[in-house]
């Protein structure tokens, strides 16, 4: 299972964090996991497993930083698959130093447009696009 992959069933389980309590997750991802198809081997779960769970835990950090670079828009009123999908990127952008932050908005411009809705590609570059000045 390739990064890609990885990231794709992260997201996955950032959606599903959105439906359930804190406290719900870890038997939610064990349930994810367990009969998941595309998980290829026990190391790949092991990655999704840690890396929904380091994300998870930098929530109210990422929230802060995309409601501070969004107008008009808060992470109340987002979409929950435009909402994971910026939350993982702006763990990889900013927490995460082995993923360049320019593969982090690509691989999130891909994720919104194949889950959220027509325009979400659009919506999730601007966002993240802002935040990357940040860092520059």
């Amino acid at each position: 299972m390739g990064r890609h992959e990885q990231r794709e069933q992260v997201f996955l389980l950032l959606f599903q964090a959105e439906f359930h309590l804190p406290a719900d997750m870890p038997r939610q991802i064990k349930l994810f996991l367990e009969d998941n198809e595309a998980v290829g081997s026990q190391k790949d779960a092991d990655y999704i497993e840690k890396r929904c769970n380091l994300i998870c835990e930098k929530i109210p950090e990422i929230d802060k930083l995309i409601n501070d670079n969004t107008e008009g828009w808060d992470t109340a009123r987002m979409g929950k698959a435009e909402l994971a999908i910026l939350r993982l990127a702006v763990y990889e952008m900013r927490l995460d130093d082995d993923i360049p932050p320019r593969v982090a908005i690509d691989e999130a411009v891909e994720l919104a447009k194949k889950y959220g809705q027509e325009n979400s590609g659009g919506f999730v570059n601007a966002i993240l696009a802002k935040i990357i000045k940040l860092g520059d």
